[in-house]
């Protein structure tokens, strides 16, 4: 038995697709030799379909378009927003964010925090990812054992 090809990128299969189809080969032959090559899972046979269907209507890209997705809802202004609450209270907590603004989730606000303003939580504050070499000298120089009695 051949071996099989794991996990081809779907722009593969498609170049496959249209090149079957561009011999006029039939569609159920079509999903057959996928299926031998790259598996029984690669593609359904509807899906063989429409892209036989596509490329017989003269379509000649095999990537699949951008679709434009949901809106984000994060805005300059609520990052901003996000922004002035951390520096206002470093030891706030994303609970206590949400009640500032309600209107937006937990999850939300969290990605705001971790993705768009780059902060993380380290010892109970919101620190930036990247910290300085100033910052991690002035770190350093804490004596930790010199405020435990």
């Amino acid at each position: 038995m051949e071996a099989l090809i794991p996990a081809p990128a779907d722009c593969e299969v498609q170049s496959v697709i249209k090149f079957l189809n561009a011999q006029s080969i039939a569609l159920i032959e079509i999903h057959r030799q996928l299926c031998r090559v790259y598996g029984p899972n690669v593609m359904s046979k509807q899906m063989v379909r429409r892209w036989c269907r596509q490329f017989t209507a003269g379509r000649q890209s095999v990537h699949d378009e951008k679709h434009s997705g949901r809106r984000s809802i994060i805005t300059d202004n609520l990052v901003e927003l996000v922004r002035e609450r951390i520096m206002e209270n470093r030891c706030v907590t994303t609970m206590e964010l949400s009640s500032h603004v309600p209107q937006i989730f937990r999850s939300l606000l969290h990605e705001i925090v971790t993705e768009h303003l780059l902060f993380r939580k380290l010892c109970a504050r919101w620190l930036p990812k990247q910290l300085t070499p100033e910052h991690k000298a002035l770190g350093n120089s804490i004596d930790i054992s010199a405020a435990v009695p």
